[in-house]
Order: C-alpha cells, then structure tokens, then sequence
C-alpha cells in the first residue's frame, strides 16, 4: 500500500481546513445583529487570507497540468516543499495586491455591514 499519496492529502486537507478555520473565526467575531465591530486592520486581513488562500488553490490546480515523473522516493517530500512554496507565492501575491481582490471584498463588506457611513451626531 503506497501511503505517500494519502500523507500528501492528508498534508493538504489539514493545511486547507486550518487556513479556513482561521478565516471563519475572524469573520464569525460579527454580532448577532449584524453589525461588525471588527476594526479596519482586522477585516483587511481576513480579506488577505481569503485572497491568499483562492490564490494557493489556483496556483495547485495549474501545477496539476504538468506532466510529472512518478519517483514514489521524494514524491511526497518534493510534494510538500511545493505546497509550502506555492502558499508563500500566494501570501506575497496578496500583500504586493497583484490581484486586488483582497481589497474589492474589503470595499464590499465595509459597504455592506454599513461600515463606511459616518455616524451622525444628535
């Protein structure tokens, strides 16, 4: 039984649901009413790590058109050297705001959770 294809996805599946379980819980931190008393700093990153994250799995989808040799010796060391390295491509990808998509949905949920109306005084 070859076990380097079910560490790599294990590998894989771990990394993915730690980076998205990080996300919900920085956007789970809204209240029941809707109203988000996250800071500016605070939303922005959750942006980021959405960006970085869509990033990465772009970036492993594309490296699965390339033709590879089937060496089971370092395939699986080689595999997470390739993960480490894509998910750092995506990080500073997001922080040169290359894609800009971190800052739209910034935009979009300030706008929506009513973020970016100025408080009036009474």
């Amino acid at each position: 039984m070859d076990i380097s294809n079910l560490t790599s996805s294990y590998t894989e599946l771990y990394s993915n649901s730690a980076q998205m379980s990080k996300l919900e819980t920085t956007l789970k931190s809204a209240d029941a009413s809707g109203k988000n008393k996250m800071e500016d700093k605070e939303l922005m990153d959750a942006c980021k790590q959405f960006e970085a994250y869509f990033l990465e799995q772009v970036f492993k989808e594309m490296q699965k058109t390339v033709h590879r040799n089937d060496d089971s010796s370092q395939n699986s060391l080689m595999e997470y050297f390739e993960d480490r390295y894509v998910q750092q491509i995506a990080e500073d990808s997001t922080e040169t705001n290359s894609l800009g998509l971190a800052q739209m949905l910034y935009e979009q949920m300030r706008h929506n959770y009513g973020m970016d109306e100025v408080p009036q005084s009474e």
